[in-house]
């Protein structure tokens, strides 16, 4: 049992025996306002989690995002602070992205799709798309604020929705039933409050209409999808795709590469996911320093994962696919569309007008950043299910699982090999007992297991069996007593150790920045492991910490949370 172990077989389930390269996507956060805890939940911590495990099996992944730049809020909002779109724009990029790099969201490459690249390539599309016979001409009658002299965009036209009857909802999404409205009951200017007229204006239209029976076949036959998502979308199909309006009246956006079309740019949804794309290009150009890398054959070359939250499922599932089948699929359909549900607040929707929300700044401020990633992936299933943060279950679920779990066993084992042995991993015997036995077992099946979990995205279940991994072994160790059984000890304490190491990689892609620490306090820093972040997934299941291996500085990973500190976070939001 010296320094070895089997090796784990490889995983013939799930996706952790593939060769090809990924690329992750996550929804673009809007360049106009702080990143939020409901922003994180659906959408970047399960891409970073997935991209970061997908690491540690070797495979070639990339996690690109980018700020979404443009409409109509970011024109008023820089009007109001002095700035031009374009400083307002750059301003909110770097903190969203200062904002997720502190909470541990590993992108490869963060961007904007104000970017010349994205501009380009938008233009591209739009171009291909018109020459194909998909895009058209139409005047439309579009709400005209006479109180503030503008044509007015969806953003700006609040009403009641015409399919669910959900009031002040935008005219371009309701936020009750996920749909986009043919038009708005009871429209009112969201600026001013007061009833738009109607004036003509000529615009831009994506026959949408046109790749019905296409869109069909692609949801059926993509058995990557989840099921409730493809049958709801169908049923939209079904019903009637609408054309969609894909130009706005406005300065500030990619302009429409047509010689009448002065004044006018692109709707942000017809820009904003293609800037997946462009990024992509651009990233995987700037890692190569040349511009002739090809981007076009990466992407269709990987597996594509586009994450995102309920509330876009529409543009997802059917804009996005249609704008590839008119190009003739020139760059691949996703593969895969990780969909999760909303955070709610105490059971509350989190709402930035009603100063009901928590930002991550503060919250990082407050707690360590993992004691969140831990709290959103235990009780976030992969489903369109909505979750709660509360702040008691919060605690509880921090001081109860992570700590006295996980943190509880880490101490021990640790702690123990460094006041009776001087931090150096005991000889074991060369006899085993059924429980050094079964615990040995543990490790050898725990990568595969886990593995599938993750590689299925199945994010909640695989933390919780990490966790009935932790449970294991901290009876084992109180079975053993090590502080007594002297004549067993050194084998106990040998396991617990490499169990710990198994721990500190499966824990990485949750709690990335204590696994660091785990990592260290097991003196693989100093032993030539290298990184935590490095590490091979398979290794999980094998012995490789050998005895005389000499343990780093042990001390407490975790911190308790106080009633106290609880108090103070409810009190933000006047409890």
């Amino acid at each position: 049992m010296r320094g070895s172990s089997k090796e784990i077989k490889s995983n013939s389930r799930g996706r952790t025996s593939s060769n090809k390269s990924a690329i992750v996507t996550s929804a673009l956060p809007y360049a106009n306002g702080e990143i939020h805890l409901g922003h994180v939940a659906s959408t970047y911590l399960p891409a970073d989690i997935f991209t970061r495990f997908f690491r540690l099996l070797g495979r070639e992944i990339y996690h690109i995002c980018a700020s979404d730049d443009f409409g109509t809020p970011v024109l008023i909002k820089a009007e109001k602070e002095s700035k031009t779109p374009a400083d307002y724009v750059d301003l909110w990029n770097k903190r969203d992205y200062e904002d997720f790099k502190s909470f541990g969201i590993s992108f490869d490459f963060f961007y904007k799709t104000s970017s010349k690249e994205n501009a380009e390539f938008v233009q591209y599309v739009f171009k291909k798309l018109y020459e194909k016979g998909h895009i058209y001409e139409q005047a439309v009658i579009q709400f005209y604020c006479q109180f503030d002299e503008k044509f007015l965009p969806d953003r700006y036209v609040i009403g009641t929705c015409p399919n669910c009857g959900a009031e002040n909802q935008y005219s371009d999404l309701c936020e009750k039933c996920g749909r986009v409205p043919e038009q708005i009951l009871e429209p009112k200017c969201s600026i001013c409050g007061r009833p738009p007229v109607k004036r003509s204006s000529k615009h831009y239209f994506f026959k949408l209409s046109n790749f019905s029976q296409q869109l069909k076949i692609w949801l059926n036959n993509n058995e990557n999808l989840q099921s409730d998502i493809r049958n709801y979308v169908i049923n939209w199909i079904n019903e009637g795709l609408q054309d969609w309006d894909i130009t706005r009246d406005l300065s500030w956006g990619v302009p429409i590469p047509m010689p009448d079309a002065k004044g006018k740019v692109f709707y942000g949804w017809f820009d904003n996911h293609l800037c997946y794309i462009s990024t992509l290009t651009t990233y995987l150009q700037k890692k190569s320093h040349s511009t002739k890398t090809d981007g076009k054959k990466y992407w269709n070359d990987s597996e594509i994962y586009h994450f995102i939250g309920k509330d876009i499922v529409y543009h997802h599932y059917l804009f996005l696919p249609a704008m590839r089948m008119g190009i003739d699929q020139e760059y691949k359909l996703p593969d895969y569309i990780p969909t999760r549900g909303h955070l709610m607040l105490h059971n509350q929707k989190i709402s930035k007008s009603r100063s009901w929300y928590i930002s991550l700044r503060d919250f990082i401020a407050a707690f360590n950043p993992d004691y969140l990633r831990f709290y959103i992936a235990s009780v976030a299933p992969y489903s369109q299910a909505d979750v709660n943060f509360d702040w008691n279950a919060f605690s509880e679920k921090i001081n109860n699982e992570l700590i006295a779990n996980v943190g509880n066993f880490i101490n021990r084992a640790l702690f123990f090999v460094q006041k009776t042995f001087d931090g150096k991993v005991p000889e074991p015997s060369s006899e085993n007992d059924v429980d050094d036995r079964d615990s040995i077992k543990e490790i050898e099946k725990i990568a595969d297991e886990v593995g599938f979990l993750l590689s299925e995205n199945e994010l909640d279940k695989a933390l919780r069996r990490i966790l009935k991994f932790a449970t294991h072994f901290n009876q084992y160790f109180q079975k053993k007593e090590p502080w007594s059984n002297k004549a067993t000890a050194n084998t106990t304490l040998f396991i617990a150790v490499n169990a710990v190491r198994s721990l500190a990689i499966m824990l990485e892609p949750f709690i990335p920045l204590s696994s660091e620490r785990i990592w260290s306090q097991l003196g693989m820093d100093e032993s030539g492991a290298g990184s935590i972040h490095k590490q091979q997934w398979k290794s999980v299941s094998q012995i490789t910490i050998p005895s005389g291996h000499i343990l780093g500085n042990v001390e407490p990973i975790f911190r308790k949370i106080e009633s106290k500190d609880i108090d103070a976070q409810k009190a933000k939001l006047s409890m």
